[in-house]
């Protein structure tokens, strides 16, 4: 039988541990999710192939502010996926050409 636990639930049970047990915690956590240290962009990004991200998301991948995003955009050099509204979307795919080509 498995047991779910809550984040909340976690972290007040974090809370409670003393300083070298936490060490230890987030220690064996680093190692087990981590062991590959080169990740591809697939291995990271693979699930997102069709996904389209939010202006906020994308100046994130893009690792530049929100709004020179918006001069990327107001300039022609990265046009939005989709509009609705006033909501740019963008493919991930032209997020990943355009930050090869800026680099």
């Amino acid at each position: 039988m498995s047991q779910s636990i809550t984040a909340e639930d976690l972290f007040a049970q974090v809370k409670q541990m003393t300083a070298k047990e936490r060490i230890k915690f987030f220690s064996l956590i680093a190692i087990s999710a981590f062991k590959d240290s080169d990740y591809s962009h697939d291995q990271v990004f693979g699930r997102l192939k069709n996904e389209a991200f939010s202006a906020e998301e994308a100046a994130e991948y893009l690792e530049v502010s929100l709004p020179t995003l918006r001069r990327y955009v107001q300039s022609g050099k990265l046009k939005p996926s989709t509009v609705i509204g006033r909501s740019q979307l963008f493919s991930s795919t032209d997020l990943r050409l355009f930050k090869q080509k800026m680099n």
